[in-house]
Formats: structure tokens, C-alpha cells, sequence
């Protein structure tokens, strides 16, 4: 029987820079497929947190899982179809050493580089992400592999003497003030039914993607075209006049300010018969039509 067990989903909590933005841009669905993204530099101008309102002492608090998606003009200020991409920030760093701990040999795991990490090249930073990696040969990712991240420890190389032999080995110690990463994965043991068989945790200079698993990965599509949904509102129920005289005719937004002006006027044959009734849109506004002017005549 079902425990009825309920609210074990957490909103995700994330800053601009746990962020990854690509953009496509396509002038209509008509035009060929190019596969160019365009990778966006993360910041609060395009992702916005929203804070909570203030609650007794508790002060004022970010609301978590709610952002606002900015669009700068500077960047989506043609008419056609945008394509953003939002995913978790990848992070691509080489294995600088796939070893053991000294004071436990058996805990084994792979040490990187703490450096262009940022906030996670800390004690437990990583913890929680997902790092794929990269074929040699082809240079692109292995598809559908990956581990997880366990623990990620500040650490500095020891020389240990090993017990069976005269010979020296690089081993690792926890550091807190240590330039390098040692990163337990899983799986990092062998399954009970293969004892033999340890699992795959990476080859030393091995190119691999560090990513967060903050949220899930989405995708966008925002058309931005002429005409929106009070555009045309003001064709159908706005103000308009129409000039006798010069056959102007103008049409004004709910402001009353000019929206969009023709030349209405007709094509006759030489027998001075009505062939077309034109109504042509002028690019020279005639302010002198504005509407509360022309109102109060």
C-alpha cells in the first residue's frame, strides 16, 4: 500500500553563472536548416532572481525556482524565430591523475585542477555533478556515460613508500589548502556478481565535462514578428479618421497617438471609370491628423 508520501521536490536555486544560454536565430521557418548556435555570456541581464517578501525578522529571501527571462533588444530586435537553449554550465577540465588516498589506498578516485572552478573548486563543491568524457581519437563525448560525483576534497601529492616494493608512489592527502581536486565517483567499486571488474573512472590527461545538476535542461522558442495581438486590435476597434480632403486615412493606437497612415485613393481608366480602389501606407506621417486635434474641430 502507498505511503502517500509528498513534497520531495526541491525548486531549483541557481546563479547566472550555473548557467549555460545558446541562441539560434532563423529569419522563418522556411529558411534552411543551420545547425550555428551562438553561446550567450550568463549575467542578471538575462536571468533575473525574484525575492520574497519580507516576513518578521526573517529579512528578505530569494524566491527559489522563479526567474525572470530578460530579452536585451541590442540582441532580439529583428522579426524571425529565436531558439535559446538553457542547460547547466559545463566545465571542461583534464584528469590530472587517477589515484589513490594515502592514509586509505582502497578509496580510489581521479584529481583535477581546482583552478577556472570557480565557487566549486571548494571542499564539496562538486559534489553532485555529472562528468562525461571525452574519446581521445574522435574528440567528442562517449555518448550516454557518465559518473557522479560523491565527494571532491581539497588535496596535495604525497610520495608513498609501498610495502611490497622499494619503489615510490603518488598518493594523495586531504588539504584544505591544497590547488587540487580529488573527486570520488560513482560507481567507483566492483559489482558483487564481477569483483574483478572495476568500474571506469577516467585515464590520466583525459578531456571530461564537469556539469551542475541544478536543473533540467530547456529549450525556448520565441517569434518575434510585426504585428501582436493589440497591434491588431487597433485595426479593428481603434480610432480612425479619414481626411475628405486628402484622402488620408489614419489609424491610432488606444493612446491616440498615430499608429499607421494611407493614401486611400482610386485608379480610373480614360473614361474616367473606377478601376481600383487603392490604399497605399504612407512612410511621411502627417502629424497635423493627430487625433484630439482633429476631435475638438
Amino acid at each position: 500500500m502507498a505511503t502517500g508520501n509528498y513534497g520531495i521536490k526541491r525548486p531549483a536555486d541557481v546563479l547566472p553563472e550555473d548557467i549555460d544560454i545558446y541562441l539560434h536565430y532563423s529569419p522563418s521557418r522556411d529558411t534552411g536548416f543551420a545547425d550555428t548556435f551562438t553561446k550567450l555570456t550568463p549575467s542578471e541581464d538575462y536571468i533575473r532572481q525574484y525575492t520574497k517578501p519580507t516576513e518578521g525578522t526573517l529579512g528578505v529571501g530569494i524566491l527559489e525556482g522563479m526567474y525572470n527571462l530578460s530579452l536585451p533588444p541590442s540582441i532580439f530586435n529583428a522579426k524571425g524565430i529565436y531558439t535559446l537553449v538553457l542547460k547547466p554550465r559545463e566545465i571542461i577540465k583534464e584528469v590530472i591523475d587517477c589515484g589513490n588516498l594515502a592514509a586509505m589506498p582502497e578509496v580510489k578516485g581521479i584529481v583535477l585542477d581546482q583552478t577556472l572552478l570557480g565557487s566549486a573548486g571548494i571542499n564539496g563543491g562538486l559534489v553532485g555533478y555529472r562528468l562525461e568524457y571525452y574519446e581521445e581519437a574522435t574528440n567528442q563525448k562517449i555518448p550516454n556515460f557518465f559518473r557522479i560525483v560523491t565527494s571532491s576534497n581539497l588535496c596535495e601529492p604525497v610520495n608513498q613508500q609501498l610495502s611490497n616494493t622499494t619503489q615510490k608512489a603518488i598518493r594523495y592527502n586531504f588539504n584544505d589548502s591544497g590547488s587540487l581536486l580529488f573527486l570520488t565517483l560513482t560507481p567507483s567499486s566492483a559489482p558483487n556478481v564481477k569483483p574483478n571488474a572495476e568500474p571506469f573512472l577516467g585515464r590520466t590527461g583525459q578531456k571530461l565535462s564537469i556539469t551542475n545538476t541544478f536543473f533540467n535542461p530547456i529549450s525556448i522558442e520565441i517569434e518575434i514578428t510585426e504585428h501582436d495581438f493589440d497591434t491588431l486590435g487597433y485595426g479593428l476597434f481603434g480610432n480612425q479618421t479619414k481626411s475628405i480632403q486628402d484622402g488620408i486615412y489614419t489609424i491610432y493606437d488606444t493612446d491616440n497617438n498615430i499608429y499607421r497612415q494611407y493614401n486611400l485613393y482610386e485608379i480610373k481608366d480614360n473614361f474616367d471609370d473606377s478601376l481600383y480602389e487603392v490604399r497605399q501606407q504612407r512612410t511621411n506621417i502627417d502629424f497635423t491628423k493627430d487625433f484630439n486635434n482633429i476631435n475638438t474641430l
